[in-house]
C-alpha cells in the first residue's frame, strides 16, 4: 500500500495524454495525490480525474491555477470562487477527495497521517529583488516581460483581487488544520510551494509573485508535516526545510520533460517514505 503523487498533469497536450493513460497503481489499495494543473478546461480535467479515481483505492486533489482559469474557448464559463465550487462538486461525485472535505487518515505504512489537500493561493509576497509592494513587484514583472496568465484567466470573483482571495483560503485554512489532532502528523498537499525556497532557482525571479505566500512558511512545522508536497514550478524535485521533505511531483510541458535524460516516469512515492524520491 503506498501513497502516490503527481501534479501539472496539463492533459491538453497528447504527450501528457498518454502519459495519464498509462498511470497505474502499484497495488488495488494506492492511494493517489493530484496536486493541481490537470488540465485548462472543465472537462478535460473532470475526464482525468475519473480515470484516475477508477484506478487508485483514494484519490486527493489539490487545485492548481489552470483549473481556475476561465478559457474563452471553455463551454464551462464560471469564473472565480464559482469555478472551484462546480470543479468541487463535481470531483466529489466522481469519489475525488478535495479541500472542501474533511481531510483523510493515511492507514497504511508511517501511518497514521492526515492527508491535508489544500487550496492556498498566492499573495505577490514573493516579490522580486528591490520590490516592497504588490504593485512594484507586478512593475518589474511587466517590465521584463514575465507576466503570469493568471493576470487574464484566473478571475478572483467575488473577490476584489487574487490576493484578496488569498487571504480568504488562508483564514479557512488555517482554521481546517488547527482542529486536526495535534498527535497526528500530515502531508500537506497544496499546488503551490508552501515555502519560499524552491523559487530561487527559477529562470525568470520575477515569476515567483505567482508562486505562494509568505504567510505559510511555518505550517509544514506548525502543522507537523510528514512531508509537503507541491507543483507548479515543473521542477520536481526534493528539498529539505527544517527537517521535511518539500516534494514537487509536477509532470510539466512535453517541452520541458521532453529535455530530460530520462522520460516521465510518472508518480513520487510519499508514503511510505522512500529513501529517495522515485521521479525522473
Amino acid at each position: 500500500m503506498s501513497l502516490f503523487a503527481i501534479s501539472d498533469l496539463h492533459v491538453g497536450h497528447a504527450e501528457n495524454r498518454a502519459i495519464v493513460d498509462a498511470l497505474r497503481p502499484d497495488s488495488s489499495e494506492d492511494w493517489l495525490i493530484v496536486a493541481g494543473d490537470v488540465g485548462e478546461k472543465a472537462d478535460g480535467v473532470l475526464r482525468a480525474m475519473e480515470q484516475l479515481a477508477d484506478r487508485f483505492s483514494t484519490v486527493v486533489w489539490a487545485p492548481g491555477n489552470h483549473e481556475l482559469w476561465t478559457p474563452p474557448a471553455d463551454p464551462v464559463q464560471l469564473r472565480g470562487e464559482a469555478r472551484y465550487e462546480y470543479l468541487v462538486q463535481r470531483l466529489r461525485e466522481l469519489g475525488v477527495a478535495t479541500p472542501e472535505d474533511p481531510y483523510l487518515q493515511w492507514p497504511g505504512p508511517d501511518g497514521p497521517v492526515v492527508v491535508a489537500p489544500l487550496f492556498v493561493l498566492y499573495d505577490y509576497t514573493f516579490r522580486p529583488e528591490g520590490a516592497h509592494t504588490k504593485e512594484e513587484a507586478l512593475a518589474v514583472a511587466h517590465g521584463t516581460g514575465v507576466v503570469c496568465m493568471d493576470e487574464h484567466l484566473l478571475h478572483p470573483d467575488p473577490y476584489p483581487t487574487r490576493d484578496a482571495w488569498c487571504r480568504a483560503r488562508l483564514a479557512y485554512t488555517r482554521s481546517r488544520l488547527d482542529a486536526v489532532d495535534p498527535a497526528l502528523p500530515t502531508v500537506l498537499v497544496n499546488h503551490f510551494p508552501l515555502v519560499r525556497q524552491p523559487t530561487r532557482i527559477l529562470r525568470h525571479p520575477e515569476f515567483a509573485q505567482w508562486c505562494g505566500t509568505e504567510a505559510t512558511a511555518d505550517w509544514h512545522v506548525r502543522y507537523r508535516a510528514a512531508a509537503v508536497v507541491y507543483g507548479h514550478l515543473h521542477i520536481p524535485r526534493a528539498i529539505d526545510v527544517d527537517g521535511v521533505p518539500h516534494l514537487e511531483v509536477s509532470l510539466g510541458y512535453p517541452r520541458e520533460w521532453g529535455k530530460r535524460q530520462a522520460p516521465p516516469q510518472g508518480l513520487c512515492r510519499i508514503l511510505p517514505a522512500p529513501d529517495s524520491v522515485r521521479r525522473w
